[in-house]
């Protein structure tokens, strides 16, 4: 018996994916996944850079605007609904199209969820005291000397993640990294298409450069300030944009200091994105050229798909 498929296209911010995935699901009479941690919240469309609606009314999009901002939202709940999404395609005689940047909603739907180790409070509180008096470089090196391979995925600035692999080891002795390798996802059952999108570094940047222009002529510093009145959650507050535009209306730097701030925040989560994915050998890379319209980057991903 054949094997179901699952496309995942991936790829760094500024890339294009929307607009790319849009032509792909066309062409494959699908509907779309998003994998994006931040554009599952409402109320931040420009900042993330969502599909408008006239573009979901022409493909149907899932798992975009589904939680008010001032909510967590984390992994094992984007699986469990990612996979209830899928077997509704699977069902109707579809092929389930996921698209976006977030490395980690990829990994635990094609990999499976490490949730073995339950929670130690203990160990949290203390490891979040250390965050507060010595910062998160300091964990991070903790980390690089007793799991160097969670160290190498995981940023230094990821407080989060870095306090829950340190809090592992401390816990059980094990590297998280070594119990994570016996997790089990949908890579297991079905046949994956991991596609990522790429350009050359100077194309990509100011890609990247212009849309966060586009955003601030869009208005995104009004709806920053909107949800800042609302008291995001800790997730939402990490957005690229919501750091920047407060300080900015805090009276710290200038207009045009924040934009660059925020290209150059957005080109850094670029480079960590393609590092991360680059990890990932299952992946087929895909070259955008040089004013490579949408739909003919999707005809390319269709033929190797078919080919």
């Amino acid at each position: 018996m054949l094997k179901k498929k699952i496309i995942f296209l991936l790829g760094p911010t500024g890339i294009g994916k929307s607009k790319v995935a849009i032509s792909l699901a066309k062409k494959l009479h699908t509907e779309i996944i998003s994998c994006d941690s931040m554009q599952v919240y409402r109320r931040m469309d420009i900042l993330t850079s969502k599909v408008t609606l006239a573009q979901q009314k022409n493909v149907k999009h899932h798992l975009l605007n589904i939680i008010d901002p001032a909510r967590e939202y984390d992994v094992a709940r984007y699986r469990r609904s990612a996979l209830a999404i899928c077997d509704q395609l699977f069902s109707r005689g579809k092929i389930p199209l996921f698209a976006g940047g977030t490395g980690l909603y990829y990994s635990v739907v094609v990999d499976g969820l490490f949730a073995g180790v339950p929670e130690d409070k203990a160990i949290r509180l203390r490891l979040q005291k250390q965050l507060k008096a010595r910062g998160s470089g300091y964990l991070h090196r903790r980390l690089v000397k007793v799991d160097p391979v969670a160290a190498a995925r995981i940023h230094a600035h990821d407080s989060k993640r870095v306090i829950r692999a340190l809090e592992v080891y401390l816990k059980t002795g094990q590297r998280i990294s070594d119990l994570q390798r016996q997790r089990v996802g949908l890579g297991a059952e079905y046949e994956i298409f991991p596609i990522a999108l790429n350009a050359s570094r100077a194309s990509l940047y100011q890609a990247i450069d212009l849309r966060v222009k586009q955003m601030f002529k869009a208005g995104v510093v009004r709806e920053v300030k909107s949800l800042l009145k609302s008291k995001p959650s800790r997730t939402a507050a990490a957005a690229i944009g919501v750091p920047e535009i407060r300080g900015y209306l805090k009276g710290q730097y200038g207009l045009l200091e924040c934009q660059k701030l925020m290209q150059r925040n957005s080109r850094r989560y670029a480079k960590r994105q393609l590092t991360w994915l680059r990890k990932d050998k299952r992946i087929k890379w895909i070259k955008v050229k040089r004013k490579e319209t949408s739909g003919a980057i999707a005809s390319r991903i269709y033929r190797q798909l078919y080919k």
